[in-house]
């Protein structure tokens, strides 16, 4: 997208206890979007932090303005991925979207150029190709994660190769039907957003990324998303 072409990107940042993080991930996403001339709005999604995170997000709407950062707090207790974003894209004015976390495990790279360059529908952060790869992570959370990748491959065969990562962008209209059709919560959403892309004919582009463990806080995975995760893997095999 050249500078001054009437792209705009949105990018959809969920958010809890992330007041340590997210000072620095906005200013990441904000010189990167200046750097390259593109147009952009960061709407962070708050899910009723009690560290402060939404005042920390008050704050940054100041100093950035309110035509990049929009704070929109969602408290529910079915809380996840895909409550926070549809959320977010009801308040997103972009034809693209960005979908990241806010705990700076994903480098802020341009997946506007590879989407560019293919003309894709979806563009996806891909750790298990290339020069991808994960750093920070001890064994059982490597093994977790390559193993999680393997099953759902053999399972679903979606041809992609990093299935539960949740950096990507989107074409609004097309996140937009594809949310209509998952039904999954936490984890498997990711996947089933690929999964059903791919049913749809939707193209698909990866950009290798190096995934850097969490700088402050703590992961929110824990042993029921892992059991939540294989429940919707089985559910996805039986339904697709």
């Amino acid at each position: 997208m050249a500078a001054g072409g009437a792209d705009k990107f949105s990018v959809l940042l969920p958010t809890y206890n992330e007041r340590e993080n997210l000072p620095l991930v906005v200013w990441l996403l904000a010189r990167t979007f200046r750097e390259s001339g593109n147009n952009f709005e960061i709407i962070i999604i708050d899910d009723g932090s009690p560290d402060g995170t939404q005042e920390i997000a008050e704050q940054l709407e100041k100093i950035y303005g309110s035509d990049k950062i929009v704070m929109r707090e969602i408290i529910s207790v079915l809380f996840s991925s895909g409550t926070a974003y549809i959320h977010g894209m009801k308040h997103a004015t972009g034809n693209f979207i960005v979908i990241m976390d806010a705990d700076l495990s994903h480098h802020v790279s341009l997946y506007f150029i590879k989407q560019k360059e293919g003309n894709f529908d979806i563009v996806s952060g891909t750790r298990y190709k290339g020069n991808g790869g994960v750093y920070g992570w001890d064994l059982k959370r490597k093994l977790i994660s390559r193993g999680a990748n393997f099953i759902t491959q053999v399972l679903l065969r979606p041809g992609a190769s990093d299935l539960t990562g949740s950096f990507r962008l989107y074409r609004k209209e097309v996140l937009q039907k594809l949310m209509e059709k998952c039904v999954s919560k936490g984890y498997v959403f990711q996947m089933e957003m690929i999964v059903r892309a791919r049913q749809l004919g939707y193209t698909i582009g990866e950009v290798p990324i190096s995934f850097v463990d969490r700088v402050y806080g703590e992961s929110k995975l824990g042993g029921n998303e892992i059991v939540s995760f294989l429940k919707g893997l089985l559910t996805l095999f039986a339904t697709t």
